[in-house]
């Protein structure tokens, strides 16, 4: 596990851009309250999610309006086609955290690699 950052960093509605191993994570504070990780790139064009909107349980890509579904990564708005690596999120102790592998990079929940 690896430390992120204090989950009151991430106020509900917000995301920040974590670098993991030079692997980048958008932290998102789902409107439904839960904490969510995903790549920090849109499948679509290579521009970071951290910088766009969130909407319910989505991420909307601020360039071409790309949404992402923050449970799955499975896009639900286009032009994205392709889903983003998601990564599972443990609060303890008020602290974000995620799992990671014995190479010490984020693995994706999903299935999905970038």
């Amino acid at each position: 596990m690896i430390r992120i950052c204090s989950a009151e960093d991430v106020p509900k509605g917000s995301v920040v851009s974590a670098d993991i191993d030079g692997l980048k994570i958008a932290i998102v504070h789902g409107e439904d309250g839960a904490f969510y990780a995903v790549y920090d790139e849109c499948s679509h064009a290579a521009v970071a999610l951290s910088e766009g909107e969130v909407e319910g349980c989505t991420l909307e890509c601020w360039l071409h309006g790309s949404r992402f579904d923050l449970r799955t990564g499975e896009p639900t708005g286009l032009p994205a086609t392709e889903p983003v690596p998601v990564y599972p999120v443990e609060i303890r102790d008020g602290d974000i955290y995620i799992p990671v592998g014995a190479d010490g990079r984020p693995m994706p929940s999903n299935g999905v690699t970038r």
